[in-house]
């Protein structure tokens, strides 16, 4: 049976999740649809420009994106204490650059005088609209409606464009989350899409390291802010360059023209998190194929399994043997 989604998605046990789509039909999200020659590239722009805009008004940062011919690959982390703190000002005026809201938060807005007697309504509202900014669900759905109508009206046909609605996959510690970006940074490499992370275009890995020429991150994406300690501020809890060093060997490993090994002389991350090389190539090649639910150690993912009120462990086995 399929899983409820408020099983799927669990603040109190991650804030991070793994979220795909998929198109039906073998219909082409972008590239070359082979039966008619068309080509649908600039629908890889719609995506990104789509989700990063939409990361500007949720509280929801992206960690890691690749949008491939027809599925998406993003990972999310979901900033709940942003969210909670947020005025009600600011909550009204992020949720009305997505919908109009209602009379009574429009007036609000304009500085209006709201009568006492509305104003538990407005709140109940407000509440509302705060719980929803911070929803993975309104989220993808706002993404995937978008690219939906696009995808339907330059096609000029009607109906579903998403193979239902999105999977998604808790990534419950920081090896989980590791491992699920640095496999989504890779997948043009493994689909051959591209010869190296740096030049495979609709990527997170590609803003990183245009960024990163100049010094800076992107704006746009969740920043890496270094290992944890305390006082740590809202971010990635990796260096940024182990990270893109990582990624970049990774990438010339996966390659068919190159040794599929990584030397003894192991990257600063994969030593920290206590990943074997041999185990990193292994997630970075079939993450998705190997891991059906939430991922992580066996603790954090039992932690997980009792809070939700699931019986079976799914993935213990193989997370384990993997991300021991």
């Amino acid at each position: 049976m399929t899983t409820a989604r408020k099983q799927l998605i669990s603040l109190a046990d991650t804030p991070y999740y793994h979220c795909i789509s998929r198109c039906v039909r073998r219909a082409f999200l972008c590239g070359e649809d082979k039966n008619t020659g068309q080509n649908f590239d600039h629908r890889r722009g719609w995506v990104e420009d789509k989700l990063l805009s939409l990361s500007q008004i949720f509280s929801i940062d992206v960690c890691a994106y690749a949008v491939m011919s027809n599925h998406t690959h993003i990972v999310l982390f979901v900033d709940e204490e942003t969210a909670k703190s947020w005025t009600t000002s600011e909550v009204l005026q992020r949720w009305h650059q997505l919908f109009k809201g209602t009379l009574i938060t429009q007036q609000y807005c304009r500085g209006e005088e709201i009568p006492d007697y509305l104003m538990t309504s407005l709140l109940e509202t407000v509440a509302v609209y705060r719980n929803r900014l911070m929803d993975i669900s309104w989220f993808m759905r706002l993404l995937n409606q978008s690219i939906a109508r696009q995808a339907n009206l330059e096609d000029n046909c009607t109906g579903h464009f998403w193979e239902g609605r999105f999977k998604s996959q808790a990534l419950l510690d920081e090896a989980a989350l590791a491992a699920c970006m640095a496999y989504v940074d890779l997948n043009p490499v493994r689909a051959k899409i591209a010869k190296t992370p740096e030049s495979s275009g609709y990527t997170s890995v590609k803003q990183r390291v245009i960024s990163a020429k100049k010094g800076k991150q992107p704006t746009r994406l969740l920043p890496f802010v270094g290992n944890p300690r305390k006082e740590m501020p809202t971010g990635l809890p990796f260096e940024l360059k182990d990270y893109l060093e990582l990624i970049e060997l990774t990438g010339r490993c996966l390659r068919e023209d190159k040794a599929g090994y990584i030397e003894e002389n192991q990257p600063t991350l994969l030593t920290r998190l206590n990943i074997s090389p041999e185990n990193w190539l292994t997630l970075s090649k079939g993450f998705r194929k190997l891991f059906h639910g939430a991922v992580g150690h066996s603790d954090v993912l039992t932690e997980y399994c009792e809070h939700q009120g699931l019986k079976r462990r799914t993935n213990v086995t193989c997370c384990d043997k993997l991300l021991a």
